[in-house]
């Protein structure tokens, strides 16, 4: 039999422990409805200029009638998209915004993990601030992550600092074997090959480098919780994750089953209505 003081430490350190990451909650509650069944959101304090961004696009109903345009199973599932309202079968969707992002919120305790509601945005080559889309958002599946697979997830998340520490140890001559690979690569033409190497950690040196440098990383209950419920961690640090489905996860599985085209669009309209219920 376990001690009783024993449990109650247990049981302590345990809310402490999710307490340390975990993120707080608004006092709306938000409600996604779909043919596909209903999803009850809150929105995170953490990150107020999404969220009054959210809450004030929900009070105009500019999503009624929405699509879910892109799904992604094991993934995710997007909309938000304006053009979707009256958009034929065939358009391609995804590139209708309302005229302004939003800065980037990223906050170490929220992470992706299924359910999370974030901001989709467009891409690192044009949006180096990494800032949302006014309106476009996206819902996680995602996936179960054991250890392995979260290290090299965690070298996506970290790869601009990856590749400074490759160029630093191989060009920089603290390397001859990192040096000489990639001076190869790049006098066989092989730029491609090139860009894709300085993203992985295969030098000593470069990994010793990398373990002494500050870089984004998850706690052991985050760990634990991509183990367990799964998510998409490789977009942790990247995206503005703001809410967080807290009734209705089954839904989110259903949407990214359904069939797509070659743009992962549903072959069927899958329509939005949010509210806010209290």
């Amino acid at each position: 039999m376990t001690n009783s003081k024993t449990l109650v430490f247990s049981v302590l350190m345990l809310v402490l422990g999710l307490k340390s990451w975990s993120q707080t909650y608004s006092k709306e509650t938000i409600l996604i409805s779909t043919s596909y069944g209903n999803m009850k959101i809150k929105l995170f304090e953490e990150t107020p200029l999404h969220k009054k961004n959210f809450l004030k696009l929900v009070k105009r109903g500019f999503y009624d009638s929405l699509l879910f345009h892109r799904v992604i199973n094991s993934f995710m599932i997007q909309g938000g998209d304006p053009d979707s309202k009256r958009a034929n079968d065939t358009i391609l969707l995804g590139n209708g915004d309302v005229g302004y992002w939003i800065p980037a919120e990223f906050n170490a305790k929220i992470v992706h993990k299924k359910g999370i509601l974030a901001a989709a945005r467009e891409g690192d080559d044009i949006n180096s601030k990494k800032e949302s889309s006014g309106c476009q958002f996206y819902i996680v599946m995602g996936k179960k992550y054991d250890s392995l697979a979260l290290q090299k997830a965690e070298l996506r998340v970290n790869r601009e600092l990856v590749q400074r520490i490759n160029y630093l140890v191989g060009f920089g001559g603290k390397s001859h074997v990192l040096k000489t690979y990639y001076n190869r690569l790049y006098a066989q033409g092989k730029e491609d090959s090139l860009k894709i190497a300085t993203k992985q950690l295969t030098d000593e040196i470069s990994k010793e480098e990398y373990t002494k440098t500050k870089h984004y990383t998850w706690t052991p209950a985050q760990r634990k919780m991509y183990a367990t419920l799964g998510g998409t961690p490789h977009l942790d640090n990247n995206y503005t994750a703001f809410g967080e489905v807290i009734e209705g996860l089954e839904v989110i599985d259903k949407i990214a089953g359904v069939k797509t085209d070659k743009n992962d669009r549903p072959k069927e309209n899958i329509r939005m209505k949010i509210t806010i219920i209290n």
